[in-house]
């Protein structure tokens, strides 16, 4: 039994200890201005990650491709929503060869694993073996999505979470946090330290996309929102430390 859950069933506090974790991060967080990959960003990305390896903990990653296409963009100019979506899915198989190659160069083996099959470059997803991999100490990138279009990278990111049995997702984001209005617009947005589920579909603070929070909340799977982007954060939350902002 995990931390996040009593023997009832019923959400208690954010895990005290965490053994293995879902990283969530967008595909925009491993581009810059210029858009694409930026392989400073990713070296950076895949150093946090190495640091939480190495504390024991198992690490899975699921990453976005918004930094090179955005399906509902497309979708939106006419392109069929399905193929738009399958486009989007490869643009996250890039992203996580990119993130593969960074966490490897860190020292740490891992394993792609993709939703769609792309067979000469990684491995199906199996949930099974994407275990295996995580018992054997090897980061595990989540490629593709769930493999269905109209389902974006955060729904998949719920999904595997729940399949994989980690006892929190850690969502990765440029703000610290989870606030009462965007930081960058409104300067008396206050951030919360810790939320329920439901304060925080009523206040439609949009942590994750309904379908992916809804996911979360009836499987009891704790978020943390946190800034990746600031030397150590990774480690901090996941060790406990007084940032970022609990839902659970």
């Amino acid at each position: 039994m995990t931390d996040h859950a009593s023997a009832h069933g019923t959400p208690t506090q954010p895990p005290r200890h965490v053994k293995r974790i879902l990283l969530k991060i967008s595909g925009e967080s491993l581009g810059d201005d210029h858009g694409g990959v930026a392989p400073n960003v990713v070296a950076t990305v895949a150093q946090q990650i190495a640091r939480v390896h190495r504390l024991g903990v198992e690490v899975a990653v699921v990453c976005g491709g918004g930094n090179l296409l955005r399906g509902a963009e497309f979708a939106k100019l006419g392109t069929n929503r399905a193929t738009a979506d399958h486009m989007g899915m490869l643009a996250t198989a890039i992203n996580a060869l990119a993130l593969q190659d960074g966490i490897e160069r860190a020292g740490i083996e891992s394993r792609v694993a993709c939703a769609v099959e792309v067979k000469t470059m990684m491995e199906p997803y199996i949930r099974r073996r994407a275990i295996r991999h995580l018992e054997k100490g090897r980061v595990v990138i989540l490629a593709g999505g769930t493999g269905n279009p109209y389902f974006t990278t955060d729904t998949a990111a719920a999904l595997r979470a729940t399949e994989l049995g980690v006892d929190a997702i850690f969502k990765a984001t440029k703000v610290d946090g989870v606030y009462t209005a965007d930081p960058n617009k409104d300067k008396t947005a206050k951030k919360y330290q810790q939320l329920s589920f439901r304060e925080a579909l009523d206040r439609d603070l949009r942590v994750m996309d309904r379908t992916a929070f809804t996911l979360c909340m009836e499987n009891r799977m704790p978020i943390m929102v946190f800034d990746m982007f600031v030397e150590g954060n990774m480690e901090r939350a996941v060790r406990g430390d007084d940032i970022g902002t609990w839902v659970c």
